[in-house]
């Protein structure tokens, strides 16, 4: 019995991770990951037009880490305004992805840590609404459907199926209406061409 228990104990040990701030360290680490499970046509994305150029919101870019501190998973949250509210005011907001788990850490809970932890930063920080581009089969045990967003559009090509919602703050989308604008903080380069 107590070589099955070791046996046990040695199989999770290995399927252990940790999420944690990412930080400049883990770029080049979350990028090849990203490379590996989503490959080039990432860039294409609608989601990819609201995010290029800026930084994700502060405090909410996440990673899993192994037990020996690799990343094996990654998702960021970024500022945007979803459209308008019944007076014209832009209503905050924030688009999460992508989220991307390492394909050899597949089916360990990783996926839903990161949203888990994701949603609960975001909370924590103030914020009244996320919103995302995926399958509702998977992102609707978080809290995320279809109705919230169903005044929204994205930039660019979105299957409205896959367009979904979860109000961190009750009624935060109430009246929301029109096209994603990105909001957030622009890359460094890219304020000095602005300017």
């Amino acid at each position: 019995m107590a070589t099955v228990l070791d046996s046990v104990r040695a199989f999770f040990a290995h399927a252990a991770f940790t999420i944690d701030q990412e930080n400049t360290g883990d770029v080049v680490a979350r990028e090849r990951l990203l490379d590996r499970v989503m490959g080039e046509a990432r860039f294409r994305k609608s989601s990819e037009k609201l995010r290029r150029n800026r930084l994700p919101a502060e405090g909410l870019a996440l990673v899993a880490r192994d037990a020996d501190g690799h990343v094996i998973g990654t998702v960021r949250l970024w500022n945007v305004e979803a459209g308008v509210d019944s007076d014209g005011n832009a209503v905050p907001a924030l688009l999460l992805g992508p989220l991307a788990v390492d394909c050899q850490h597949e089916g360990k809970g990783i996926g839903g840590a990161l949203m888990r932890a994701a949603i609960t930063e975001a909370r924590d920080r103030g914020h009244g609404a996320v919103l995302l581009v995926g399958d509702p089969e998977y992102y609707e045990r978080f809290g995320f459907f279809t109705e919230p967003a169903q005044h929204l559009v994205m930039p660019g090509p979105f299957e409205r199926r896959r367009f979904l919602a979860l109000e961190l703050k009750h009624g935060w989308l109430d009246g929301a209406a029109g096209l994603l604008v990105a909001s957030g903080r622009r890359l460094a380069g890219e304020l000095r061409k602005a300017a």
